[in-house]
């Protein structure tokens, strides 16, 4: 007897699983906090060149007196609104008088910041500006990077020692690395501690969301899938608040950091996943935590089921195999694209919200927010309309919407502009948090049950390179001024949509289709539809090999 076959008879979705299922949900929370926490660690507030032998200086006027110097001392240009600003890199070598447009400028090697939006940041601390401008965005890729290789190393860990371990070990080396970050005073040591928690986080994330997926019955996996990205969006509308209310960096980042500590509760809260237990020949341990189940869900169990319990043996292709023909090799790399395109994109606007018009923090907050709707229409629609136009419609709409920005630019009133491109970025936002949900579930379905394990590691790991561009594009705002350098990231992030959404209508629908389990089927894919035996298809079919929910969405 499958694992899957013993929990029609434990319940699905019992009392006990849903515990179980709550549970994990919670890392994801702590998750989200770090995954976007770059905005309030590395942001960059407005700036100027400090004022020569004026220790007290600030951004902010201190009086005529004060705004005289200002005037002597710093060069000013005109803004893409035609307003007279000062320059935030220049400085006068000789104090001018009257018209401050004239005189040798050079370089400061000091600033002073705005701290309307934050108290101090990292970048700020460190004057990562200026010529050292990418420092920052250097910064925000070590992170991602760290997030590549922590869910490839921590996923191999948790299938060799278990979910629960890798668990526990994720969260431990996330409290310690988050916390050292807000002593760290170096930027070298900042980018590697950095590195360790993204590291950490994926660990955490990944390892708490497939003990909690590996513990529901096929029917309610997918259900499963989507709603925990509920508990990541709730994540990113605290995460808000928490920098609303800390805007000092290394308070922030203290506060995102202790809940961790919480979590460590989870080695005597949670069991270890009873299906790698019994896939890893532990079927003494796996009684246990089976009998457990049973007991909370107020259902029998037999000795006899208990002894027939079998490992899920899976024949394993290689990677290489969806590149032996060209139907396979399309659909793979279009597969690629798509993963990497939707993980930049959702990324890159998370980090974008700081550059957009208006208040910082409600333009955070929404960011978060509209996820609610992008999830709620994917658990709607999915199995209605199907997963190619949902994902094609979600990736097009909101590349179509990112694009528009341009327009408001161009066309719109200053009045109006600022509203507009803060709405067309959140549609592009609700579409690319769709598509991210999408695009993990119609992946896993196409690609064939002998490689479907190791394709969805690949195809992650294209996301995890999507993460780590989209710093670089988010922060083209600040390489170009005025109002097309704001409109530039959302520009190139809808384009880029676009083009995946649209080469994603090449790949077949998998709706209600016969999976395929060989190479041979993958290549013959899709085959006639057998409506009777779809959903018996999909559990066995689709979600017998559990290793592919190892690199989930996100991660």
């Amino acid at each position: 007897m499958h694992f899957d076959e013993l929990l029609g008879v434990l319940g699905e979705f019992g009392p006990y699983q849903k515990y179980v299922y709550f549970l994990v949900c919670l890392p994801s929370i702590i998750a989200a906090f770090h995954m976007v926490n770059s905005v309030f660690l590395l942001g960059i507030p407005k700036h100027r060149c400090k004022l020569p032998n004026y220790p007290n200086d600030t951004y902010l006027s201190q009086g005529p007196e004060h705004d005289d110097l200002i005037k002597a001392y710093i060069p000013t240009e005109l803004d893409a609104d035609n307003e007279m600003v000062n320059k935030k890199c220049k400085i006068f070598s000789i104090p001018v008088l009257g018209n401050a447009t004239t005189g040798i400028q050079e370089s400061c090697s000091s600033w002073v910041y705005d701290k309307s939006v934050y108290d101090s940041t990292f970048a700020s601390e460190q004057d990562l500006i200026c010529d050292k401008q990418l420092w920052a965005s250097n910064a925000k890729m070590v992170f991602f990077a760290g997030v590549f290789f922590g869910a490839l190393g921590l996923g191999a860990l948790a299938d060799k020692i278990g979910r629960k371990k890798t668990l526990i070990l994720s969260i431990l080396v996330l409290l310690a690395s988050s916390l050292a970050v807000s002593w760290v005073a170096n930027y070298y040591l900042f980018c590697v501690l950095r590195f360790v928690v993204g590291f950490s986080c994926a660990g955490t994330f990944m390892s708490a969301f497939v003990l909690g997926v590996e513990i529901v019955g096929p029917s309610k996996r997918l259900w499963a899938g989507v709603v925990i990205e509920y508990f990541f969006a709730l994540g990113l509308v605290i995460l808000c608040l928490i920098g609303y209310l800390i805007r000092d960096w290394k308070y922030n980042e203290i506060a995102v950091s202790v809940p961790a500590a919480l979590l460590l509760s989870y080695w005597w809260l949670l069991p270890e996943s009873p299906r790698w237990l019994v896939n890893r020949g532990k079927f003494e341990e796996a009684k246990v935590v089976i009998r457990k189940i049973a007991k909370r869900n107020k259902v029998q169990v037999t000795e006899k089921q208990l002894d027939s319990l079998e490992c899920d043996e899976t024949a394993e292709g290689q990677l290489w195999h969806l590149f032996t023909s060209r139907v396979l090799f399309v659909r793979t790399i279009i597969i690629f694209l798509n993963w990497c395109v939707v993980s930049m994109v959702y990324y890159g606007l998370s980090l974008n919200s700081g550059n957009l018009a208006g208040d910082f923090y409600l333009n955070f907050f929404l960011t978060g927010l509209v996820e609610f709707p992008a999830y709620t229409l994917c658990l709607v629609l999915l199995d209605r309309i199907g997963r190619k136009k949902l994902h094609c419609a979600c990736m097009v709409l909101g590349g179509l919407a990112c694009i528009c920005t341009i327009f408001t630019v161009l066309y719109i009133g200053k009045s109006h502009q600022m509203y507009t491109t803060v709405i067309l970025a959140m549609i592009g936002k609700i579409g690319a948090a769709a598509a991210f949900a999408v695009i993990y579930v119609w992946s896993a379905e196409l690609y064939p049950t002998v490689v479907r394990n190791v394709a969805m590691g690949a195809s992650s790991s294209c996301a995890r390179i999507g993460g780590m561009v989209s710093p670089y594009i988010a922060d083209l705002s600040l390489l170009v001024d005025g109002h097309f350098g704001q409109a530039l990231p959302l520009v190139v992030f809808g384009v880029a949509s676009i083009i995946a959404g649209l080469f994603s209508l090449i790949l077949p629908e998998t709706l209600g289709a016969n999976l395929p389990e060989t190479i041979q089927d993958g290549k013959d894919f899709p085959k006639p539809k057998r409506a009777k035996n779809y959903e018996a298809d999909r559990s066995s079919n689709a979600y017998r090999n559990d290793g592919f929910t190892v690199d989930m969405t996100k991660f």
